[in-house]
């Protein structure tokens, strides 16, 4: 007989299995809990067999189906293994018979040697009373959910089967080790996330921590990184979790001990990591300081396997990379600048390996390996100068990142120029280093095509290299990159609109009047002024910061507003007059300060009425950053060397501005006060 299920039903997907028990019992004798089973909506399978995909999901190979045994086909104990008597005995020994299937990236036809949709079996069969027969559901679920072209978003189409998972949580080790496997393979979004939290995930899952299986433990401990990875509300949750009186934090500590096995080291050592990344945990806790970056600086030893090495050194560049001191920390912890240098130097020599399976083994893990060692030097050189220095003294370090950056793997690129941008910011690198081995070849190399991610970081590097103590300053703008940045201000992407302008502004600070010449022309005056409206806060900055520099020397403000004046007038107006930040208004009234220091250009100033009362409104405004830069304009406008400073100073003072000059020489701020002197000074020189 098969099973009948409990009441009340738990799991809506079985909302029809009443209407299947009716029918059995009304035709008894006839096998029809196959066809039963097929006529259960749900949503899952259903949505896998309308679309066609069960066939891709449940047939790996896509090849017709034979009668004999081939290789990589589901063994002949499924096939011809005599089948139990009872039929709830047989599904049993099927699903079991599962475990054994091949491993790998496909999932094997079941409609082969089962009538009946697998999945929807499955999830159906979670609702039997045989303990059993569940695992050998769960055992299946795992099978599948853990393949890589199994969809993570069927675990969540039904919103019962979650609840339900947690519910079987009790039930034995076994189940307990399935479905934490399940939850932390299908766990890949915040929505995911949240879902598991919100139907009690840590308070199910907490006490599996201190499982007698190993097996559980390890699934938990990998339930809870997943779920606290990047997630704020998860993480200052499981910081107040206690297991059996012991906070969750301490029970990590103990699992990245020594005498733990390593999988469990790296596991718990991510789960703290992910903690304190979300602000669960403070960086200069002892459990951060003392346990956890010493266990993930350990992990990038010799003595541990590729992969773990791999891992660790991730995850390290991750607990580290916004805190200064970590990174010191790291740095002088077990020679780690040193110990990375070795990871560059897999694959060993062919010649030196015997080992077919090494040599296959070292290949499989060369990228990752760079990968890993780039991104932990670009976090360990984030912000220290002598680290940067340590990092590239480490032997052929700036030839590895120059090869980095033209790898044939993606991953491996854009960890490169994450290590060069993060030594970029080194006033002492781009004169040395980053010079004698022409880094800012292979940059723009690597600028002309490539992906956005790329891109975003390679352009930010470059701003880098553009600033004026840079050598590479020279070079760079020879080799017509003027083009290139103005091209990037018209992406779609808001970080490479900010990094093309910001290029630009860095190239633009103290150039001559042919290279200015040359950005105005090659940007355009439509763009500069669509980028001075950009929504981005960022992209707008940045473009007010290259038309200050623009305006920045007397001949160069009166060239460029003789023939674009108007339009940047109408500009500024725009930016003062709407809902801009402090910021923003800040560098806008440095702009019109700039444009009355020019010989003719200040006329535009002078005889704009309304943009008088403007600077004459800022100059009484709360914020002094924004009164400091309006008293910087009216000081320009009467400076009394400049022919018609006298009936330039008139005008203002008709219009109150020595009142207000007069106020403002008894401000508080030294700065702004200072400066309402000085310029009180020229009415009375």
């Amino acid at each position: 007989m098969a099973c009948l299920l409990e009441a009340p039903l738990r799991i809506s997907v079985l909302s029809r299995h009443e209407e299947c028990s009716h029918r059995k019992q009304q035709t008894e004798g006839q096998s029809d809990c196959p066809r039963s089973c097929a006529e259960v909506t749900v949503p899952a399978a259903a949505e896998l067999v309308q679309s066609g995909a069960a066939d891709r999901v449940f047939r790996g190979t896509g090849q017709p189906s034979h009668g004999h045994r081939e290789q990589h086909q589901v063994p002949g104990g499924l096939s011809h293994h005599p089948c139990p008597s009872s039929r709830l005995g047989w599904y049993t020994h099927t699903y079991s018979c599962m475990q054994i299937l091949p491993a790998g990236n496909k999932i094997f036809d079941l409609h082969r040697y089962t009538p009946i949709q697998p999945l929807c079996f499955m999830l159906i069969g979670l609702l039997c009373p045989d303990l059993i027969f569940i695992e050998a559901c769960l055992r299946c679920l795992r099978t599948v959910f853990i393949s890589p072209v199994t969809p993570v978003q069927l675990l969540y189409t039904d919103s019962t089967v979650i609840p339900h998972l947690m519910s079987l949580l009790s039930r034995s080790q076994r189940t307990q080790e399935y479905i934490t496997q399940i939850f932390s393979h299908c766990c890949k979004t915040p929505e995911h996330q949240t879902v598991l939290f919100n139907h009690g995930a840590i308070q199910n899952i907490a006490p599996l921590l201190i499982s007698p299986s190993y097996k559980v433990r390890m699934q938990a401990l990998k339930c809870f990184s997943v779920l606290a990875y990047e997630n704020t509300q998860v993480s200052m949750t499981l910081v107040n979790v206690l297991v059996d009186g012991e906070l969750l934090s301490q029970v990590f500590v103990r699992m990245m001990q020594r005498d733990q096995p390593i999988e469990m080291q790296l596991t718990a050592a991510k789960c703290l990591t992910y903690m304190c990344r979300a602000g669960a945990i403070r960086t200069d806790d002892s459990c951060v300081v003392l346990k956890t970056l010493p266990c993930l600086v350990r992990m990038c030893s010799k003595e541990h396997l590729l992969e773990e090495r791999v891992e660790g050194a991730e995850t390290l560049a991750y607990l580290m990379e916004p805190d200064v001191e970590l990174q010191r920390i790291a740095s002088t912890t077990d020679h780690l600048v040193a110990m990375l240098a070795d990871y560059f130097k897999y694959p060993s020599s062919v010649s030196a390996i015997t080992d077919i399976k090494r040599l296959d083994h070292d290949l499989k893990h060369a990228h990752e390996l760079r990968q890993a060692a780039f991104k932990l030097y670009a976090s360990l050189g984030s912000n220290d100068e002598d680290i940067r220095k340590k990092i590239t003294e480490t032997e052929n370090m700036m030839d590895r990142i120059v090869s980095g950056l033209s790898e044939s793997s993606i991953k491996v690129r854009l960890a490169a120029v994450r290590c060069l941008h993060s030594l970029s910011r080194s006033v002492q690198q781009l004169r040395t280093s980053f010079h004698d081995h022409a880094v800012w070849k292979p940059l723009m190399k690597l600028l002309q095509n490539a992906p956005d991610e790329v891109l975003v970081m390679a352009s930010s590097t470059l701003c880098n290299l553009l600033l004026e103590f840079s050598p590479s300053k020279e070079p760079i703008l020879e080799s017509g990159v003027i083009e290139l940045l103005c091209s990037l201000t018209q992406s779609d992407s808001p970080a490479l609109r900010v990094n093309g302008i910001w290029a630009l502004m860095n190239m633009a600070f103290q150039a001559d009047q042919k290279v200015k010449g040359e950005i105005v022309r090659c940007l355009g005056t439509e763009q500069l002024f669509r980028l001075l409206s950009d929504p981005d806060t960022n992209v707008l900055m940045k473009t007010l910061g290259l038309l200050r520099n623009l305006l920045s020397t007397r001949p160069h403000i009166d060239q460029i507003m003789s023939s674009h004046g108007k339009q940047i007038m109408q500009a500024v107006t725009l930016i003062l007059e709407a809902e801009h930040s402090i910021e923003v208004k800040e560098q806008t009234l440095c702009i019109l300060a700039n444009i009355a220091d020019g010989n003719t250009a200040k006329e535009l100033i002078m005889t704009n009425d309304d943009m008088l009362q403007k600077i004459k409104y800022y100059m009484g405004h709360s914020n002094v950053k924004l009164q400091l830069a309006a008293t910087f304009c009216i000081s320009n406008l009467i400076w009394n060397e400049e022919d018609g400073s006298q009936e330039r100073q008139d005008k203002l003072r008709e219009m109150g501005f020595v009142d207000i000059l007069h106020k403002l020489t008894q401000a508080s701020d030294p700065n702004l006060s200072d400066r309402a002197k000085t310029a009180m000074q020229q009415y009375l020189a």
